[in-house]
């Protein structure tokens, strides 16, 4: 059984990344919006929101675009 690790820096909320293939409203890039063993990804140009599993985004994905200065607080 592989292990993956769960915290991997490479993928942050508020990340904007760009995916192999367009989605059917043609556009490539998303913005991260939740992340762990799913991650939550919602499209820049239709706002489309789709789950996918961390395996399946990493092979999805082609680039990040841009990075957020800081993380986002958590509510409380």
């Amino acid at each position: 059984m592989a292990v993956s690790n769960i915290t991997d820096p490479s993928v942050c909320v508020g990340d904007v990344v760009r995916t192999r293939k367009p989605h059917p409203c043609g556009g490539d890039q998303w913005t991260v919006l939740r992340t762990g063993a799913d991650i939550r990804i919602r499209c820049n140009t239709c706002g489309r929101l789709v789950m996918l599993d961390r395996e399946s985004f990493l092979k999805r994905r082609k680039a990040t675009l841009s990075r957020p200065d800081s993380p986002p607080e958590s509510p409380r």
